[in-house]
């Protein structure tokens, strides 16, 4: 059993289950961090996918009881039937346009300069949808997820699709798209994590499954503990950002992506630092 790998694949657990759910971006966070590790070839990238799996066990944790109930009151209630009809309609883009433009966009776009670029620009147009919401003559629209449309729900999804682009942060891009479109940050925050739940889960089989040739049952310790350390990390991270949402904007988030991409594109064009071979 190599240790040494075993701990390169916890720490990558704990970079995923960190910075999934929050607007930073956990791919452009695993893109850096594999480059540093050395965990950047084929196998690492469907290592990448497939620990947000754990991430995800942690959302349907922490939100058991909502997805009980709707599951339970599936057949009859028309507020759970409209409620998972908006999850999969807005999962229902990324599926469209992952098919579309996957491949190209993981061929050309997975590298440390795209990756720093979007951590600076999605950190400024997070700076400005605050100052834009905190200047919003009335108050949100929609301040459950339960009274969203499915156009709200649509639109949501389609917003989701900019995190295509590594750096952008999917969380991110659904939080934020969420509250220019009337949604309160707690609404935008949990239907960013409901909508987590197919798109991780649908990314993770299709990647495990397209890749299979990759792997062997030898790779299993390695998968087991990035999954196991990306469960704990999001599961404290999830209940801490729930808290802090309620009193606090993302303003904090925005000026870490943008000193943090600095950062990236200093070192990297210095040669300071080796992101990628």
């Amino acid at each position: 059993m190599d240790l040494v790998l075993l701990a390169k694949a916890a720490i990558m657990g704990i970079v995923e289950g960190l910075t999934e759910f929050l607007p930073i971006s956990s791919t452009g966070h695993l893109i850096l961090a594999g480059a540093l590790l050395g965990m950047d070839d084929a196998k690492g990238k469907v290592f990448d996918i497939a620990i947000q799996t754990g991430a995800i066990l942690a959302v349907v944790i922490v939100y058991w009881q909502k997805i009980r109930e709707t599951v339970v009151s599936l057949p009859t209630q028309r507020r759970a039937q409209r409620f998972a009809a908006n999850v999969l309609v807005a999962f229902f883009p990324a599926v469209v346009l992952g098919l579309l433009f996957g491949k190209a966009i993981k061929e050309h776009l997975f590298t440390p300069v795209v990756v720093a670029s979007a951590f600076i620009v999605g950190g400024f147009i997070i700076l400005w949808a605050e100052k834009r919401h905190g200047q919003a003559a009335t108050a949100p629209r929609i301040r459950d997820v339960d009274e969203m449309s499915g156009l709200d729900a649509l639109k949501v999804g389609l917003v989701q699709c900019l995190a295509m682009i590594p750096g952008t942060s999917r969380s991110g891009a659904t939080i934020i798209g969420g509250m220019l479109l009337g949604l309160s940050r707690k609404a935008a925050t949990d239907f960013s994590f409901y909508l987590a739940i197919p798109t991780l889960i649908g990314a993770g089989v299709y990647s495990l499954y397209k890749e299979r040739a990759l792997l062997s049952l030898a790779d299993l310790p390695m998968f087991g503990v990035g999954l196991f350390f990306s469960f704990v990390s999001a599961w404290l991270c999830i209940r801490w950002l729930l808290k802090y949402i309620a009193s606090h904007t993302f303003n904090g988030f925005a000026w870490y992506r943008i000193a943090f991409g600095i950062v990236v594109l200093v070192t990297d064009w210095s040669g300071l630092v080796t992101w990628a071979a």
